[in-house]
C-alpha cells in the first residue's frame, strides 16, 4: 500500500499537449476514480502512473518517491485492463502465477498464493480451466486475481467493466470495491462511466481536454460541480442549463419566464437544475410542452420545450406519469436551493 501524487504532471506528443498539468495527491488505501469523456486524456494519465507512458513534465511519486525514470515492472504497481490481457494457451492457474514466477518466486510459494486468491476470488473450481472457457465475469475476475497475487503498492484499473453486459457490470463494481476494502490497496480507476464514478469513488477526478476540472467526493461533486462541464457530464439524466439574467434575486429565461435564485449576482449566466430538482407543478413559473416521456419504472423522464424557446428540458418524475400527451403543455417549478449558477463565457460555477 502507497500514497500515490501526481505533482504538475504534463504530457505532449510532439506538439500536441494531451495532458495540461494534473496536481492530486491520493492516500494509502484510497480509492479514485478517473471520469470523463472519450479523448479527455483519463487513460493516458493512467498509464503514465503506470510507467507505460512517458511524463513530458511534472512527478510522478508513489510512496513517497519519484518514479519518473522507473520502468513499469519496478514500480510496485498493477493494472487490470479492459480486454483482460490474459495469455490464452495458459490456465488460470498458470495465467495469476505468471508474474511471480517472473519474480522469481519459488514454485510452492506461487501455487499457495494463487490457490489464495483464487478462494477469495471463487475461483477455485476453474484453475485449470483456459480463458476461452470462461466468461467475460470470470475472466475478469482472473485478471484481478493476477494483479492481487503480487501485493503490488498500488492497483490501476483501466475501464475494465466495458465488454461486460449492465447486470455483470453492476456485480462486478461491487465486488471490485469491497475487493479494494478489504484489501486496503490504494487503487485508481479508470472510466466513462459516470454511474461507476459515482458508486465506486471515495473522491473522483472530473477530467475535460486534457484538464482537470474537479476534484471531489462523488456528492460533493454533484451537489455543487464546480464547472458546467462537470455538472452536466456528472448526473443521469444531465443537468438542464438555460441561458438566464440575473438580477435581484431572480432569473429571467428567453421568453420573459423568472425563477427565484440564492445569488446575489448580476449580469448574464447558465442556470442549471438537475431533473430531479424541477417539478410538474400547475401553480409553478416555468410552461413546458411535452416531446416524449420515457416510463422506467421507480420513475419517469418527461422531456420537453420549454416556452419562447428557452430550449430542451427533461424533469424526472417519481413512479409512473400519466399527466399530459404529447404536445400537451405543463407547468413547472424548481427547488430554488437546488439550482446552480456558471458563467456562460469560462463555464466556471457562480458563487
Amino acid at each position: 500500500m502507497a500514497t500515490v501524487e501526481l505533482i504538475g504532471v504534463r504530457k505532449r506528443f510532439g506538439k500536441l499537449q494531451v495532458i495540461h498539468g494534473v496536481d492530486v495527491a491520493i492516500d494509502d488505501g484510497e480509492f479514485i476514480v478517473i471520469v470523463g469523456p472519450s479523448g479527455c486524456g483519463k487513460s493516458t494519465l493512467l498509464r503514465m502512473v503506470a510507467g507505460l507512458e512517458s511524463v513530458s513534465e511534472g512527478e510522478v511519486r508513489i510512496g513517497g518517491e519519484r518514479v519518473n525514470e522507473r520502468e513499469p515492472m519496478d514500480r510496485d504497481v498493477a493494472m487490470v485492463f479492459q480486454n483482460y490481457a490474459l495469455y490464452p494457451h495458459m490456465s488460470v492457474r498458470r495465467n495469476m502465477g505468471y508474474g511471480l514466477k517472473i519474480a522469481g518466486w519459488a514454485r510452492a510459494d506461487i501455487d499457495a498464493k494463487v490457490t489464495e486468491v483464487a478462494r477469495l476470488l471463487q475461483l477455485g473450481q476453474l484453475l485449470d480451466r483456459k480463458p476461452r472457457e470462461l466468461s467475460g465475469g470470470q475472466r475478469q475476475r482472473v485478471a484481478m486475481g493476477r494483479a492481487i497475487v503480487r501485493q503490488p503498492a498500488a492497483f490501476l484499473f483501466d475501464e475494465p467493466l466495458s465488454n461486460l453486459d449492465a447486470k455483470l457490470r453492476v456485480q462486478m463494481r461491487l465486488e471490485i470495491r469491497a475487493l479494494q476494502r478489504k484489501l486496503g490497496t490504494t487503487a485508481l480507476y479508470v472510466t466513462h462511466d459516470q454511474v461507476e464514478a459515482m458508486t465506486m469513488a471515495d473522491r473522483m477526478i472530473v477530467m475535460n481536454e486534457g484538464r482537470v476540472d474537479q476534484i471531489g467526493s462523488p456528492l460533493a461533486v454533484y451537489e455543487r460541480p464546480s464547472t458546467m462541464f462537470a455538472a452536466q457530464f456528472i448526473g443521469s439524466p444531465a443537468m438542464n442549463v438555460f441561458e438566464a439574467r440575473i438580477e435581484s434575486g431572480m432569473a429571467t429565461l428567453p421568453g420573459g419566464a423568472r425563477v427565484r435564485v440564492d445569488s446575489a449576482h448580476v449580469g448574464e449566466a447558465c442556470l442549471g437544475v438537475r431533473p430531479e430538482h424541477l417539478a410538474i407543478d400547475s401553480d409553478g413559473p416555468l410552461s413546458m410542452s411535452i416531446r416524449q416521456s420515457e416510463a422506467l419504472g421507480a420513475t419517469t423522464l418527461v422531456h420537453g420545450d420549454l416556452m419562447a424557446g428557452a430550449g430542451l428540458v427533461t424533469v424526472s418524475v417519481a413512479g409512473a406519469y400519466h399527466g399530459g400527451a404529447v404536445g400537451s403543455e405543463v407547468r413547472l417549478s424548481a427547488q430554488t436551493h437546488h439550482l446552480h449558477l456558471f458563467d456562460p463565457v469560462t463555464g466556471s460555477r457562480i458563487a
